[in-house]
């Protein structure tokens, strides 16, 4: 299966500047481990991971093909996508200082519920992102030999070792951001950054809804 792959390095090299790029993935979870800490953003990583799966199952399956081909399906997961990018930022937008005086780091259920709340969102905002479909489309088959007899399964190696190294990124931001909210935790400046994050992130999540709802959808 190995033996399908080609140019190895080049993929890792510029999956790893893909995944360093700034887009909404990185600014949930920038947002969840400053509002929340480390095991909040990383999360939000984890469930941007599992949304990416999501893409890479339907791209080996032939599904992102069909959705690239279909003006309906592809305009549906479009505007599902943007709606819940809307919703999100403006919840964002509303919401005022969420950063806890008290560890977030204990066992409650609440936390635990919390936790899976940020892993939806990080699933959601990626599953329900049809660029996403497309760039795995567009992206993962160029480092695939066209005499490769085990094509699918080297789509999936590459797009395991893509999603692997998306999360690594993820998490090592939410690891940097938590740490950079403790050496501050307690100063009042902290209060305002957290309430200027969730309008900043809110308006990003806003912008990025409108675009895919009246942009070209990636097309």
């Amino acid at each position: 299966m190995l033996d399908a792959v080609q140019h190895w390095p080049l993929f890792i090299s510029a999956g790893l500047l893909l995944n360093l790029t700034p887009g909404a993935d990185m600014a949930l979870v920038t947002r969840n481990a400053a509002s929340q800490g480390f095991n909040a953003g990383a999360a939000a990583a984890l469930g941007v991971g599992a949304g990416c799966w999501v893409h890479i199952a339907a791209a080996a399956l032939g599904l992102s093909a069909l959705l690239a081909g279909s003006t309906i399906a592809f305009g549906l997961l479009r505007w599902v996508g943007a709606a819940y990018l809307l919703w999100l930022g403006w919840s964002l937008l509303r919401q005022r200082q969420t950063i806890p005086q008290d560890s977030p780091l204990s066992g409650t259920e609440a936390s635990r519920s919390t936790w899976r709340r940020m892993f939806a969102q990080g699933f959601l905002t990626n599953a329900l992102n049809p660029k996403v479909a497309l760039f795995f489309l567009a992206f993962v088959p160029q480092f695939i030999r066209p005499d490769a007899p085990e094509r699918t399964l080297a789509f999936i190696a590459l797009g395991t070792v893509f999603v692997v190294n998306a999360t690594l990124v993820n998490l090592g931001i939410a690891w940097a951001v938590s740490a950079l909210r403790q050496r501050l935790d307690g100063r009042p400046a902290l209060r305002r950054a957290g309430d200027w994050l969730n309008r900043g992130v809110g308006g990003l999540f806003v912008l990025l809804g409108l675009r895919l709802a009246w942009g070209d959808g990636g097309r």
